[in-house]
């Protein structure tokens, strides 16, 4: 089975996420601030996968523990074969963090391999990261993609961008964008669903370290300079 098809019901996970942190928009203090360019003090996502990401201290993190059982349990129900069963069993997500209404949206998906139980190949790294991402159009309305391949430090990274409306919103475009790596624990994804370039400006840089390298921003500056359509 390819590879690509693995990540579906954990992208079905992560957007149903997205969608609890629009449900309780209402909540937010200040929903009319735009994104911030920066923050005084950064907050810092750890995970025990072996990577960290940083984001403004002002924007709102979500708590998604309380929704993951069902959602869990509605995607292996649906799961056509034990990978994906496994697949949605164990996805996490780590972070989701937004700000602003409509809300930009930055949150960290991982795939830990003891969970898994299959550790994926370098090769593996683009069906993995466009499987994450053609799991967002059973929601999204997706176009003018554009994947490229960048490195930081010791590992490589795959990333997408493009434009999208979500199908029950479709007067509200964001920038969707996907970064992946496969860590010696599992694989990780970033998304980005912003509205601005603010909050683009944001999500990519993020300082992350990835196990053993120093802190970088998550997405260089020419990420995409050899990108494809």
């Amino acid at each position: 089975m390819a590879i690509s098809s693995v990540p579906t019901a954990a992208a079905v996970l992560l957007l149903a996420s997205v969608f609890a942190a629009h449900s309780i928009e209402a909540q937010d203090t200040n929903p009319s601030a735009p994104a911030k360019t920066a923050a005084a003090e950064p907050a810092v996502y750890k995970s025990d996968l072996g990577f960290s990401y940083g984001y403004p201290s002002d924007w709102e993190v979500v708590d998604t523990k309380p929704m993951m059982p069902s959602l869990k349990l509605q995607e292996e129900q649906k799961a056509t074969n034990d990978m994906e069963k496994r697949g949605a069993a164990c996805t996490q997500i780590g972070l989701l963090a937004k700000h602003g209404n409509p809300a930009s949206i930055l949150m960290t998906m991982a795939l830990p391999y003891d969970c898994y139980g299959t550790h994926f190949a370098a090769s593996d790294l683009p069906g993995f990261g466009t499987g994450v991402s053609s799991g967002l159009k059973q929601s999204f309305d997706i176009k003018d993609e554009r994947y490229s391949a960048y490195k930081s430090g010791s590992h490589n990274l795959w990333i997408e961008r493009a434009k999208g409306t979500a199908k029950k919103a479709p007067d509200e475009p964001y920038t969707i964008e996907t970064v992946c790596v496969l860590l010696d624990k599992g694989a990780v994804c970033w998304l980005g669903m912003v509205k601005d370039d603010a909050g683009l400006k944001i999500f990519e840089q993020g300082l992350v370290t990835l196990e053993g390298d120093a802190p970088t921003a998550l997405v260089p500056a020419s990420a995409f300079s050899d990108a494809k359509k």
